[in-house]
């Protein structure tokens, strides 16, 4: 069963337009240098849809674990890797964030490009943080894509009883965090801000300007995660 059927997130149009996209070249570029450093050149995509960063990481030499909630977007990267040879480095896993299918530090990479924002409440993201830093390595990498709270005005209210989930960009509840409430929850899970990527907020208005609440402001980062960090 696809538990995501007659969303947008399994639609034909939607599907065939992820698999259709360019990957994430920032990404890119960290995870090569990150492979110089991994003991087993394990990788999470967590929310990998249909094989946008998956599978240009398995060609750069990353055994890759995909997970998502949409058959059909799995499906499509399933296809994909065996249409590019990459069948023996990538595994598609349905799978929610907060419960991601692998073991205990055995992943030496996470991406989380695009997913944590989708949480609907605070108490789902810092779960879904603290299963990735479950499966990460001491010192493995973290690759951030995720919505920032300058998205919208100053003014507007997040959801009652939250501080950082709103439902003004979509009708549905989704996470924007301001810059200090990210370094906090990562750091809550056992993540430190790396300067392998330079923090970056896209989409933000230029100054003297009002976000309309339009398009995400999106943070791009990368975290590491603590050698020695005991969560509580």
């Amino acid at each position: 069963m696809d538990p995501l059927a007659g969303s947008q997130w399994s639609a034909p149009a939607t599907v065939a337009g992820f698999a259709r996209s360019a990957p994430n070249a920032v990404l890119l570029s960290f995870a090569e240098q990150e492979l110089k450093r991994s003991t087993g050149a394990h990788a999470l995509d967590i929310g990998c849809g249909a094989g946008r960063n998956a599978l240009p990481l398995a060609r750069l030499g990353w055994n890759v674990l995909g997970t998502d909630l949409s058959w059909p977007m799995l499906s499509a990267a399933a296809n994909r890797a065996c249409e590019e040879h990459l069948e023996d480095r990538f595994r598609g896993v349905l799978a929610p964030m907060e419960c991601l299918p692998a073991r205990d530090r055995s992943v030496d990479l996470v991406i989380a490009h695009g997913i944590w924002n989708l949480a609907r409440s605070a108490a789902q993201f810092r779960q879904a943080l603290a299963e990735a830093a479950r499966v990460a390595r001491p010192g493995a990498g973290l690759f951030l894509f995720t919505f920032s709270r300058h998205t919208f005005p100053a003014e507007t209210k997040p959801v009652a009883g939250e501080t950082f989930v709103f439902t003004e960009f979509s009708g549905e509840p989704q996470c924007f965090l301001t810059e200090g409430q990210l370094d906090a929850e990562l750091a809550r899970a056992g993540f430190v801000r790396d300067s392998a990527v330079p923090f970056h907020e896209y989409n933000l208005p230029k100054p003297g300007l009002l976000s309309t609440g339009k398009a995400p402001v999106i943070y791009e980062a990368s975290f590491r995660r603590q050698a020695h960090y005991v969560g509580t």
